[in-house]
């Protein structure tokens, strides 16, 4: 490996970082990280810090997994590639196919479609969305409704159902047919309302109206996230997703779930969709997947969306969509493995618990610094909203979360700063001390906002 002083140098001058100007990842560079243990990361410099972003979002079971790192190795040395188009499969794509059959069982889901990732995983569920439509007649049925501040990947189906400009604007026009409707955001909300059930029936009612405004028979699908991630950890009331659920149903709408993050236990129960007691049509998944070992995602498609894709005699069910790395062997390896583990150790339980500690250690935070606006959180996936003007809610800048974050970084816990948001996500096998430190540095953090503010 180069030496620290060649890695400083060159960093972020070889390569674009992803979610970066690149005149600025020059000016501001990247932490860079050479290390990983537990719930631990290193940097080059040897700085130590309990990662509270979890990777992102995605390293469930900590840096330590020692049985996915060992399935990587073995698999290498077995089978380092083979493709899973026709006429080919593997080993490990079987074993995997099944296992999540099992695991995903409860949501209704019985097949999988392997993908490279998230972003992958939800140009693959749009597609078998419109397809499913055509096959059983119904081709008029393209149209997507998503909610806004949803995030749904950087390709460019997924960007066009995206809910944030910023992730959509420099690349449009996107993709045509893509429709938004307000979510179950309660602090910013167009209706005024401070009541959550009440924005749930709004938001749910304006879905309905959506529809109705299209056209039913011109809607694929609607797309939501259990809970929205990188939109700044958005919990929507308990009654929402079943609302959502029965609306979709009344009109022949597919529910695409958005499980990208929430499936495999960050939201305290195995998937987000089981939390809110709900079976969607389609599921996508990645990040946790393999622990964020290797790049692989899934989608997970319902028994009943299965049998019009298996039941086709006339052609139109072939799936004529599909990635190099589909159902790699290596990927799915590790795959089996971070699943076994996971149904093993049952992480959901430890969201379940450190998840609330966290929340309510925020919520004392805010009682004591007017920077906090809101509070959120739903198990270990937790964010605080920062405003210069509590009672206008106004963002606060560019700089004073970057001010926080590094902050909080020097007392040892890395935290994301989005916008102005700072975003708890760290793996789901934390403790209640890693917990106490998370809260510290970040009220270290806020500290050091007040001050340069």
């Amino acid at each position: 490996m180069k030496d620290s002083n060649f890695l400083k140098e060159h960093n972020a001058r070889q390569f674009w970082h992803p979610m970066a100007h690149p005149a600025d990842s020059m000016a501001n560079p990247p932490t860079i990280l050479t290390g990983g243990e537990g719930v631990f990361i290193t940097d080059v410099d040897g700085h130590r810090s309990i990662d509270a972003v979890g990777g992102l979002w995605n390293v469930n079971l900590g840096y330590s997994c020692q049985p996915v790192k060992d399935a990587i190795a073995a698999q290498l040395e077995a089978l380092p590639y083979y493709s899973t188009f026709r006429g080919t499969s593997n080993d490990k794509a079987i074993e995997l196919a099944y296992l999540l059959a099992e695991f995903f069982g409860p949501d209704g889901m019985s097949r999988s479609f392997f993908t490279s990732g998230g972003s992958d995983s939800i140009e693959i569920a749009l597609k078998l969305a419109r397809q499913y439509h055509r096959i059983r007649g119904e081709g008029t049925r393209t149209k997507f409704i998503s909610l806004d501040k949803g995030y749904h990947g950087t390709h460019f189906g997924g960007a066009s159902v995206n809910g944030n400009a910023k992730f959509r604007n420099t690349y449009e026009p996107l993709m045509a047919g893509c429709f938004h409707i307000p979510g179950p955001y309660l602090y910013r909300n167009p209706f005024g309302t401070d009541d959550a059930a009440e924005l749930a029936r709004l938001s749910a009612g304006m879905l309905e109206r959506e529809i109705a405004f299209q056209g039913a028979n011109t809607v694929a699908a609607f797309v939501m996230e259990p809970v929205q991630g990188a939109g700044g950890v958005i919990p929507p009331h308990p009654s929402f997703m079943p609302m959502v659920r029965d609306i979709c149903d009344k009109h022949g709408v597919l529910l695409i779930a958005d499980e990208v993050i929430t499936a495999f236990g960050r939201t305290g129960d195995e998937t987000g969709s089981r939390h809110w007691g709900v079976q969607p049509d389609l599921m996508c998944t990645a990040k946790a997947i393999t622990n964020g070992y290797f790049p692989f995602g899934a989608v997970m498609i319902a028994d009943h969306v299965a049998a019009v894709f298996e039941d086709d005699e006339s052609g139109a069910g072939s799936v004529d969509s599909g990635y190099t790395y589909s159902g790699h062997p290596v990927g799915a390896a590790a795959a089996v493995a971070a699943v076994e583990e996971t149904m093993r150790i049952k992480p959901w339980d430890n969201a379940r618990a450190r998840g609330p500690e966290l929340k309510a250690g925020l919520e004392a935070l805010a009682e004591r610094f007017d920077v906090i606006g809101d509070v959120r959180g739903e198990g270990l996936m937790c964010a605080i909203e920062l405003v210069s003007d509590r009672g206008k809610k106004t963002p606060v800048g560019k700089v004073l979360p970057l001010v926080f974050q590094k902050a909080a970084y020097a007392d040892g816990v890395m935290i994301r700063v989005s916008g102005n948001n700072a975003i708890f996500s760290p793996p789901l096998v934390v403790d209640a001390g890693h917990v106490q430190k998370i809260l510290s540095a970040t009220e270290t953090g806020l500290k050091a906002m007040a001050e340069v503010a």
